[in-house]
């Protein structure tokens, strides 16, 4: 085993110092991915997670998170929470708190989150409130990605969102889902993801940072994985499992991604949209895949100072 290691997604790098710190120290993966995640949730110029949010097509902000642990593939997640800004943390209580469910969505997760004090809180920000009345209009940019070139599923998306907008006739008034891995100091290795989501979804929308399989797994035998971007394909491709089982079967973390993206591609899908995806290994080996170049990832070790940037090789 290489050591306490953590990596993460573009704009991890908000929390992965809180992360690394704790693991530095002795502590817990689950302790490191979730002080990680609520740094990121808490960043308000991140307009993907937590406060800050991009909202829903009713104006609304809603969040998924969730997180899974690799020794006994105990996963704890909610979707579609309104009014809390640190899901990360209500999923945790999920996993430990009421261990006979793994997944609490909308006024469930909400009614469960007020019974174990976590307070409530405004999550629609004056930034990503102008955010939604402008940022429909037609991009070079992809809808739910780190900065990434639109692709003819993002320019639909945007003219469906826009419907849907206008449907509901919203309040007046950095990018893409978070993943953190973390392997501690006792072999213990643990996913976490975090996201407001799809920008301008149908209310109750829920994408796959919140279903294991998915978004996250995470198996000590064999590794972790975690996925961003067109969280349906990723539903459909069963990502983060199926990068998993190439692990298992001899793949190099950065192979397996590529495999998983490599079969996402071969969906159909007119809302097609960049995909992305890392794995961490228990013994340390880790890597990282995206469907155009300029995508990175960031890693953390004991010995790093500031998080370090590896590109994602591109399939």
């Amino acid at each position: 085993m290489s050591g306490p290691i953590v990596i993460g997604s573009e704009r991890s790098e908000a929390g992965l110092p809180a992360a690394m710190e704790i693991l530095a120290r002795g502590g817990s993966a689950l302790d490191a991915v979730e002080a990680g995640l609520r740094r990121c949730e808490d960043n308000v110029d991140d307009h993907y997670v937590g406060t800050g949010g991009l909202p829903n097509a009713q104006g609304v902000v809603e969040l998924d998170a969730s997180l899974m642990i690799g020794s006994t593939r105990a996963f704890g997640a909610v979707g579609a929470v309104k009014g809390f800004p640190n899901p990360i943390s209500i999923a945790r209580a999920v996993l430990e708190r009421l261990p006979q469910h793994s997944l609490l969505v909308g006024a469930g997760a909400e009614l469960f989150a007020e019974e174990n004090g976590f307070e409530r809180a405004e999550l629609l920000t004056d930034e990503s409130k102008k955010l939604f009345h402008s940022a429909l209009a037609p991009s070079i940019e992809s809808v739910e990605g780190e900065r990434t070139g639109a692709q003819k599923g993002d320019a639909l998306y945007r003219r469906t969102a826009l419907e849907l907008v206008n449907h509901f006739a919203p309040h007046d008034g950095p990018w893409g889902t978070i993943n953190i891995l973390a392997l501690d100091s006792s072999g213990e290795l643990v996913v976490g993801v975090s996201t407001s989501g799809y920008p301008w979804k149908y209310p109750g929308r829920v994408g796959d940072s919140a279903l294991p399989g998915t978004g996250n797994y995470a198996d000590v035998r064999h590794g972790g994985a975690a996925c961003t971007g067109r969280g349906e394909l990723s539903m459909r491709a069963v990502g983060a499992r199926a990068i998993v089982a190439d692990l298992a079967r001899g793949l190099e973390p950065t192979e397996a991604c590529l495999a998983m993206l490599a079969d996402a591609a071969t969906l159909p899908d007119e809302f097609r949209a960049e995909l992305r995806c890392l794995a961490l290994t228990p013994d340390g080996r880790h890597g990282a895949a995206a469907g155009q170049p300029g995508s990175v990832y960031a890693v953390m070790t004991e010995t790093s100072t500031q998080p370090e940037f590896r590109p994602r090789s591109v399939l």
